[in-house]
Order: structure tokens, then C-alpha cells, then sequence
């Protein structure tokens, strides 16, 4: 399943993070996209003293080929584990 593989290739990324996807292609069918859209939550101690875009580039990077193939939307949310207050919104 997608969303298991993407989970795999993110905790291999993000050592120690907490990952979390859902798959939320059924809420978009109607719209003609090739590809899923997943919603994705990282809580990852190496986003400390990072700004937003840094850390969703980082989760980007890990992707990069999955979001050129079999990804067709990314709803991200990045957090640090020690206050656990958001510092990405959704994209």
C-alpha cells in the first residue's frame, strides 16, 4: 500500500520522528487528478531551529520521487517533539 511505503521511506528519513499519513484521495475523486492525496504529520526533532520551509523542503526532498510519480498532493504538517506546536500548515 502507498501510504505504508511512504511511512517507511519518511521514519527512514526522519530518524526517531513520529510519522503520521492518511490517505485522502476519496475526498478529491471527482476532481481527475492522477495520483493520491495524503495528508502527512512529522513530529522530528531535527526541525529544531528550522523555519517552515526548511522543514517541509527536507520532507519534499525525501519524497521527490514519489512526488513526481504516484503523489499528486501533499497536505504536510511539520512539528518539533518538545513543544509539539505546529510549525508548518497545510500546502
Amino acid at each position: 500500500m502507498l501510504t505504508t511505503e511512504i511511512k517507511i521511506k519518511l521514519e527512514r528519513a526522519f530518524p526517531g520522528a513520529k510519522v503520521e499519513i492518511e490517505d485522502e484521495s476519496a475526498d478529491h475523486a471527482g476532481h481527475q487528478a492522477s495520483g493520491a492525496h495524503l495528508a502527512v504529520e512529522i513530529i522530528y526533532g531535527g526541525f529544531a531551529g528550522k523555519t517552515k520551509v526548511e522543514q517541509h523542503q527536507m520532507v519534499y526532498q525525501a519524497l521527490k520521487e514519489d512526488l513526481q510519480r504516484t503523489v499528486h498532493a501533499l497536505r504536510l504538517r511539520t512539528k518539533e517533539p518538545a513543544s509539539e506546536q505546529t510549525t508548518g500548515e497545510e500546502q
